[in-house]
């Protein structure tokens, strides 16, 4: 059975030691965490943890059984398969050379992203989206010189029935 990425969304207490029990059940049990993301909701007192792992489905379930066992979880939702919004964000340093200059600020306004710092021989991009619009955007500033990166990892919320 073939491993997919799957988007785990959670609402937890936010209080100290959640979240080093919710990576620890994943460590634990030797599933690996592709990106973390963490932070307080409109609710007082409740923050929602956004994991993106691969695993098939039935290992995916499991997860979200064992989540589901830990105190201070309020719930759990696979978010793979939902019609939810996922997004994730990027800062990235790119080599910008008096050559590369007006083609990377091309490249910016063609997948509207914004310079956020200028230097003589650099530009830091900040770009939004899906990951393969940041795939897309990357594999385009890797000719010119990407010096370094920082990524959110994804973030998903479910939609809202219309």
């Amino acid at each position: 059975m073939q491993e997919n990425k799957h988007v785990i969304t959670m609402l937890v207490d936010n209080e100290p030691g959640v979240l080093a029990r919710v990576v620890g059940l994943f460590g634990g049990r030797g599933f690996n965490i592709e990106s973390l993301c963490v932070a307080e909701t409109v609710t007082t007192g409740i923050s929602r943890i956004t994991i993106v792992t691969k695993a098939n489905p039935p290992v995916v379930e499991q997860i979200e059984k064992q989540l589901n066992k830990l105190i201070n979880i309020v719930k759990v939702r696979d978010l793979t398969h939902e019609d939810a919004v996922k997004r994730e964000m990027a800062l990235i340093c790119v080599k910008a050379s008096p050559e590369y200059r007006a083609e990377i600020l091309r490249i910016v306004d063609i997948f509207r992203c914004k310079v956020v710092d200028v230097g003589l021989e650099h530009f830091i991009i900040e770009v939004t989206g899906d990951e393969g619009k940041l795939t897309a955007l990357l594999n385009l500033l890797k000719p010119m010189g990407i010096k370094k990166i920082a990524r959110t990892g994804t973030i998903a919320l479910m939609r809202e029935p219309k």
